[in-house]
């Protein structure tokens, strides 16, 4: 088998493909012939080694990678869910950019109909997302209004289509002009392309007595403005922290995230309970030990996209060779939907399983 290790935290020098012997699944796991893989934000942080259940659980070296999508190849005796030849897409506590993924049985699920490979290999991350923070971690109604900041990329773009299922109003927050008609077209009921229009003066346009929810992963840039601009009662929900981290050059930037960490606001608990404002925080890698949360997600996530009521984020692949070409280009901010890293078959490489069915 062939995959990326990260050997020592730098830029993108440091993603090595190499060849290691296939793992041997267990009792209950699943060994999977991996089509594609997803790409995120937090692959690039690992590669920086600030992630931090990468620091935690693994160490140096490392494979990053989050979700993939395949062939079963081999089971453990205890699993009866999927056979060798199903096709399936699944999570992983890294180790996903590789041709195979042994994987622990209750994270791997039969890949819907309605995706193909790559676009599975780009659902579950993203969408398991979108849906912790919307649907289990605070409460909805019909016709509440929602700000979603980078609504172009994929939690975003993941995050505008939850909201219009559940008859949310929900605005979208871009960084460029050529991403507003891909959000609109999601189904955003307005966008703000903040690199022409005002985005807080346009926001308060929009929604001149505050915002129900305001989705925000970009840190110290935007935070203490999206709790401004919550209503008494809305929810401030944080899942990352981009403004922290450098735009290219592949390095991580310490200088730059000092001077972000002495900008992150502060939220006093007796000032928000005097404004009746909250803040909800959370991060998807620490949530593998909910299976129970994780099920009921892709239970319903799976209904949807078979169902045609959701679709998978636009997606732009790129070879595995060539993973350090999608950091770039996952770095530079341009990318609308979901990057992925195909898998299977190149050139010179082990040939693909012959049983798929």
């Amino acid at each position: 088998m062939y995959k990326v290790v990260i050997h020592k935290a730098g830029g993108y020098e440091q993603l090595k493909l190499e060849s290691h012997p296939v793992p041997k699944p267990g009792d209950r796991q699943v060994l999977i012939r991996t089509e594609a893989v997803g790409v995120n934000y937090a692959d690039v942080c690992v590669r920086w080694g600030v992630y931090e259940s990468a620091r935690r659980f693994v160490g140096w070296p490392i494979t990053p990678g989050f979700e993939y999508s395949g062939w079963v190849e081999e089971v453990g005796r205890e699993v009866e869910h999927v056979k060798p030849g199903d096709p399936v897409f699944g999570v992983t506590l890294f180790n996903g950019y590789s041709t195979h993924v042994c994987a622990p049985a209750d994270l791997v699920w039969p890949k819907p109909q309605a995706l193909d490979f790559e676009a599975a290999a780009g659902f579950l991350a993203v969408y398991l997302t979108a849906y912790h923070g919307l649907l289990q971690n605070v409460v909805i109604r019909p016709g509440m209004r929602v700000l979603v900041h980078s609504a172009g990329g994929g939690v975003g773009s993941a995050l505008i289509q939850l909201c219009k299922l559940h008859n949310l109003h929900v605005t979208g927050v871009v960084g460029g002009r050529h991403k507003v008609e891909y959000v609109r077209q999601l189904g955003a009921n307005a966008v703000i392309d903040k690199s022409t229009q005002s985005l807080w003066l346009e926001a308060k346009r929009l929604c001149p007595d505050g915002y129900d929810l305001v989705f925000d992963a970009n840190g110290p840039e935007t935070l203490a403005q999206s709790y401004v601009h919550l209503r008494p009662t809305g929810k401030l929900l944080v899942y990352g922290f981009h403004t922290l981290l450098p735009k290219q050059g592949g390095r991580f930037n310490y200088p730059k995230a000092v001077l972000g960490m002495l900008r992150m606001p502060r939220f006093n608990p007796l000032v928000m309970t005097s404004e009746n404002k909250g803040v909800v925080a959370f991060n998807l890698s620490f949530l593998f030990g909910r299976t129970d949360l994780l099920h009921a997600a892709v239970n319903d996530l799976t209904a949807w996209v078979e169902a045609g009521s959701i679709r998978a984020p636009k997606v732009c692949s790129f070879a595995l060779e060539d993973v350090a070409q999608a950091h770039r280009t996952l770095e530079s901010g341009e990318t609308t939907g979901k990057l992925v890293l195909r898998t299977a078959s190149p050139s010179g490489w082990p040939s693909a399983p012959t049983h798929r069915s």
